[in-house]
């Protein structure tokens, strides 16, 4: 607060450049434009050019009252601007944890579908067992089976370990050589679930379907 002494002991212009630096100091705040001070600054001169040193009570009034609304205005923006600051990073921790939620919700989708896929794809029980309860994973009815099961029963028996001796066919399914079924499981030799999962692919993609593989067999005596 600027204290105007009697007339003549405080120029015109060291007050308005007093006050100028007072509201300055008080009100000038990081990231705002401080348009209200260059026009202090403006108005400080064109004064001081046109009043003589120690100007009158009313001159000095005056320009304290267009300080002071300059002030006014400023505050009202660094208000305003501070407002707008605090609502953006509202709205950016509103978005983030919205964000996180729909990733958590993602996350938590992708594990449950992947327990189903492997309860899907890991069916138990014997072999035949397993077999049906795979069929419906390539679009096959139930009725298929009558065709898959004198298949392997007559390749394999149906026994994990089982083994031709003059080709080297391994598995269930015969696979030559075994190790192709490698892509199914790591555990292909002593899996049934991954040695008749490789089984059907081979299958589905060669013939189409069980019955389709076992005509062949019927026809040509392999499949």
């Amino acid at each position: 607060m600027i204290t105007v002494a009697t007339a003549g002991t405080l120029t015109l212009a060291t007050a308005i450049s007093a006050a100028a630096v007072t509201l300055s100091s008080s009100t000038a705040a990081a990231g705002t434009t401080d348009a209200y001070l260059t026009s202090a600054s403006a108005n400080t001169a064109a004064v001081h050019a046109a009043q003589p040193a120690g100007g009158s009570s009313s001159q000095q009034a005056l320009i304290f009252g267009q300080l002071r609304a300059m002030r006014a205005e400023h505050q009202q923006e660094v208000a305003a601007e501070n407002a707008a600051a605090q609502a953006k990073a509202a709205a950016a921790k509103t978005a983030k944890a919205a964000a996180d939620k729909a990733a958590a919700k993602a996350a938590a989708a992708k594990a449950t579908k992947a327990v189903q896929a492997a309860a899907v794809t890991t069916p138990s029980g014997s072999p035949q067992q397993i077999a049906q309860q795979m069929l419906g994973q390539y679009g096959w009815s139930g009725g298929q089976f009558s065709c898959l099961s004198p298949l392997w029963a007559h390749e394999s028996g149906w026994s994990v370990t089982a083994e031709n001796a003059s080709s080297g066919a391994y598995g269930i399914p015969q696979a030559l050589p075994g190790s192709q079924m490698a892509t199914a499981g790591s555990d292909w030799r002593t899996n049934a679930a991954t040695q008749i999962k490789w089984g059907l692919t081979y299958i589905h993609d060669r013939y189409g379907s069980p019955c389709g593989a076992e005509a062949h067999e019927q026809a040509d005596g392999w499949y």
